[in-house]
């Protein structure tokens, strides 16, 4: 016998035990017209709607989900639309039962259904807890359209402690049928939600301290379709009055690392948190570990914070636009001055961002203007890069420069860049001045770029990246303690301005090729790839489009002669040879590059 009830008035917590444990649907009733267009929907928006029965016209039973149902009054309370209109609730649909001929039932996934599986992994549920529904709110982010069905996706929302966000994702995330894992862990604010205390159903549910909002995808989104097509007749469950089959809840075990999640705060401001698989996190990891080698003894092992590549590319992967700056002017009596770390690192990354089409800029020295374009015009004829990146420079004119840089019309509510990325880029030490590894004061050949890492830390939602090799270069203010300890004349070149993420590799372009390395390998990851687009959507196929992007043996080759034409020196030695920091580039940047791509691609 089916089981029905409405979680409007009740908590779960006074079910009877026949139905806890019992898979619980959303339902959607539409002309059979319709309903070949609803269902497409449905798969090209499954994290919502996962379908579990389609109905053939007039069939209100669904022998696969329930053996004795009548789905004309099986939902304890229904709501009626005509033309997109809500005209009223009712306990039951017999007086519509000639309508219901033409009319086709759709059964969909619930969270009410998952909610045993979290409290199996030891996690309170607040709603419960608390008597009263879950809360459920209407979000920004748009469903991919079929036809005349068209909404914004809807969440349902439950706190959890911070110290089980994992334990709950993985008690979800193989939950397909019922949503699955979290599409979205922190600020309500970057789904549009403006407060949580004001559901758009169901009821407003209280956060504990330490308590962390989580939403999944939910099923009320199919309510929110059928509004937005305007069909003279529709029929839904209300939302938390559910559908309760005879199917139990079985506990799903999870299988390879491909499928474990696992997940990572990536800013604090707004708080925001990402999910990756346990296999693309080791990888990336391994990337990690392969660029922090020292091949020149400076004692840079001592700098190394573990998962900042993964931390800092989660965050670069969410980023829509992105600001990079180079530019290491050590050799001062030359010209030009530049070193050629940095360079081929910045363009490995902006490669891989046009791939995965995002917006990306470079901001760099005014005087250097003439030869970074040079070098970008060089690097799209090579094939590194798809167009033109463009080159910016920024001057100090006032004590708002940076934030009118960085914001449209100055206001931190409109960031033109979501993340900035420095690669061995000069960076200022705690005196104000700029120093190469010889404690040679270049003040004189750096403009202050620094100004936009600092105004960053006080735009929410723009976070950074520091990569370097050295503790002088820009953002690794985060390990300057270390670097002063550790590294020779660190006392004085450390850079004193952080980055909220701090690559340290053996040569800073290695950092360069390891981002774009990790940024394929998330765009790779399902886990990733369906946390990014809320769980609407097609995950995107432009794997060969991707692939293309990776930095290559040939292609470094071929830049790295191009900036020995342009005059662009090695860091230490200050030779035009086929080196970058003094190390070789065959049989040291070469095999670091194979090692690499070896990792992604294995």
């Amino acid at each position: 016998i089916t089981i029905s009830y409405c979680l409007h008035c009740h908590s779960q917590s006074f079910l009877p035990s026949t139905i806890s444990g019992y898979k619980q649907a959303n339902v959607v009733i539409l002309h059979k017209s319709l309903a070949d267009d609803f269902e497409k929907f449905c798969h090209a928006n499954n994290g919502p709607l996962p379908l579990l029965y389609r109905s053939k016209p007039g069939d209100w039973k669904c022998p696969s989900l329930s053996s004795d149902s009548d789905i004309r009054t099986d939902c304890p309370q229904y709501r009626v639309y005509e033309h997109g209109a809500f005209t009223g609730s009712v306990k039951s649909l017999k007086e519509y039962s000639e309508q219901l001929k033409d009319m086709v039932t759709f059964y969909l996934g619930c969270s009410f259904s998952f909610e045993k599986a979290i409290q199996n992994a030891g996690i309170p549920i607040r709603n419960v807890e608390q008597e009263c529904n879950v809360s459920m709110y209407k979000t920004a982010v748009p469903c991919y359209s079929i036809s005349t069905f068209c909404c914004n996706l809807v969440v349902t929302m439950r706190p959890i402690p911070e110290g089980k966000l994992e334990a709950a994702v993985l008690a979800t995330s193989e939950l397909k049928e019922a949503h699955g894992a979290p599409i979205h862990i922190g600020d309500p604010g970057l789904l549009g939600i403006q407060d949580l205390s004001k559901p758009d159903y169901g009821d407003p549910v209280h956060l504990h301290p330490g308590d962390i909002p989580v939403f999944w995808a939910c099923g009320v989104t199919g309510v929110e379709a059928v509004i937005n097509c305007r069909s003279p007749l529709a029929f839904t469950h209300s939302p938390g009055c559910m559908f309760i089959t005879d199917l139990k809840n079985d506990s799903v075990t999870v299988g390879s690392s491909r499928e474990v999640p696992q997940v990572y705060c990536i800013s604090q401001d707004p708080l925001h948190y990402s999910m990756v698989s346990a296999e693309a996190a080791q990888k990336i990891k391994n990337l990690e570990n392969l660029i922090g080698i020292d091949p020149g003894e400076r004692g840079i092992i001592h700098l190394h914070r573990p998962d900042e590549l993964l931390k800092a590319c989660l965050a670069i992967s969410h980023a829509r636009s992105v600001l990079i700056t180079t530019g290491f002017p050590t050799h001062f009596s030359y010209e030009p001055p530049e070193e050629n770390d940095g360079p081929p690192g910045a363009l490995a990354i902006a490669a891989m961002l046009q791939a995965l089409e995002k917006d990306v800029a470079i901001v760099t020295d005014q005087r250097a203007m003439d030869l970074n374009k040079k070098i970008i015009d060089d690097a799209v004829q090579l094939g590194i890069l798809k167009r033109p990146v463009p080159l910016l420079s920024y001057r100090r004119e006032n004590a708002d420069s940076a934030l009118i840089f960085l914001c449209e019309n100055g206001n931190p509510g409109r960031p033109r860049f979501d993340h900035l990325i420095a690669i061995e880029r000069a960076g200022m030490a705690a005196d104000g001045n700029y120093y190469n590894a010889r404690k040679v004061n270049i003040k004189h050949l750096v403009d202050p770029i620094d100004d936009l890492f600092l105004a960053a830390q006080t735009i929410p939602g723009v976070t950074t990246t520091g990569v370097g090799d050295g503790g002088n270069e820009l953002g690794m203010g985060k390990v300057k303690e270390a670097v002063k300890k550790h590294i020779k004349n660190g006392d004085i070149i450390a850079c004193d301005v952080e980055a909220d993420f701090t690559v340290v590799a053996g040569v800073s372009n290695w950092g360069g090729y390891a981002i774009a390395c990790a940024l394929y390998i998330l765009s790779t990851c399902e886990i990733h790839d369906r946390y990014l687009r809320k769980a609407v959507g097609f995950p995107q196929l432009l794997k060969m489009v991707w692939l293309s992007a990776l930095p290559s043996v040939t292609k470094e080759e071929k830049l790295l002669k191009a900036l020995v034409q342009h005059g662009v020196r090695s860091g230490k030695t200050a030779s035009l040879e086929m080196e970058v920091d003094g190390l070789p580039f065959y049989d040291t940047h070469s095999l670091m590059i194979e090692k690499l791509l070896q990792e992604v691609q294995q």
